[in-house]
């Protein structure tokens, strides 16, 4: 797979149809169509479906190890299993880093050793920020309703009609699908993340992309940060694998697999004996108890257990009860 990497822009890059109120003639109108078509292609190849469960966003790849930009509403959890399609349909599984819940930015990462196009996320002006304006032209990518190979991302252009420190708004029209999705200056420099779909759909919010340089750290750390109202925290207790277990010699026998669950996903058998839980021993049902108390919904866990005299493990994500 190719690597697409987008320049920075420069004063001498900026589109002089920015600065003014409306284009006034066919050759500004062409100036605005030239930048569009000399970045578009690339910034598609970096711009990925987000799945997750029955529900999907959009993000953008930013480095060739295949570190993805999107909102934190779109992955609403931190260390969690989900699929990433690119634009030619092709899927990799990935996992959720971390997680601004106040501000709406999320990280995930591709779970694959290829590499991937990127967008060059580092393309800033002098003070940190992209150099964009308000009334600035600027496009906007998304899967739009959800990923369609045939159709690909949707793009939509539109200008900027408010810069603020958290949060930046456009006249782009988006829709469900769209969030977490790419937002580009008519230089190809990323500018924005999309947060919230407006009232009016061509009123539309982005998270900056100073947002994400003041917590890259946290992010790829995978770290909670802040109590919504993007993502909320789960509560501990709210872990659930779906099985039952009975007291055995050596570790606890299982009873019951609920099916469409996270053991049952995982390949848990009854007849399994369960013998840790996160490399520490589970030795009666009162013990695997208050483990669970511990963990809440969307904590990874490593379950190891004995099948007909071998050992395996397994791992997976809590759900809801």
């Amino acid at each position: 797979m190719w690597i697409a990497t987008l320049a920075a822009s420069s004063a001498a890059e900026r589109l002089y149809v920015n600065d003014k109120k409306v284009p006034e003639s066919r050759e500004d109108l062409m100036a605005i169509q030239t930048s569009l078509q000399k970045h578009l292609a690339e910034a598609r190849q970096a711009t990925v479906c987000i799945k997750m469960g029955q529900g999907s966003g959009t993000g953008v790849i930013v480095s060739e190890t295949g570190l993805v930009l999107t909102a934190a509403h779109v992955i609403s959890g931190v260390q969690k299993d989900m699929k990433v399609i690119m634009e030619d349909g092709t899927e990799y599984e990935a996992k959720s880093l971390g997680l601004n819940s106040e501000n709406d930015a999320g990280m995930l990462k591709i779970l694959s050793d290829e590499k991937f196009p990127f967008i060059n996320y580092e393309a800033k002006s002098d003070d940190g920020r992209p150099a964009t304006r308000v009334g600035d032209w600027v496009f906007a990518l998304g899967h739009s309703g959800g990923f369609d190979k045939e159709r690909g991302s949707v793009v939509r252009l539109g200008r900027l009609i408010k810069v603020a420190e958290t949060t930046v708004h456009s006249d782009c029209v988006l829709i469900g699908g769209d969030s977490g999705g790419p937002l580009f200056d008519m230089s190809g420099e990323l500018v924005a993340i999309h947060s919230r779909v407006g009232r009016r759909l061509a009123q539309n919010m982005h998270v900056p992309l100073q947002v994400f340089h003041a917590y890259w750290e946290m992010l790829e750390k995978g770290e909670f940060i802040g109590d919504g109202p993007f993502a909320k925290k789960p509560k501990p207790g709210t872990g659930f694998m779906g099985l039952a277990v009975k007291d055995v010699d050596g570790g606890l026998e299982v009873t019951q697999v609920e099916p469409d669950y996270p053991a049952a996903d995982a390949g848990i058998e009854v007849g399994d004996v369960l013998t840790s839980l996160n490399a520490m021993p589970l030795k009666s049902k009162e013990d695997l108890r208050a483990r669970m108390k511990k963990f809440a919904e969307g904590d990874r866990v490593l379950l190891e257990f004995s099948r007909d005299g071998k050992v395996k493990s397994v791992g997976f994500n809590l759900v809801k009860r």
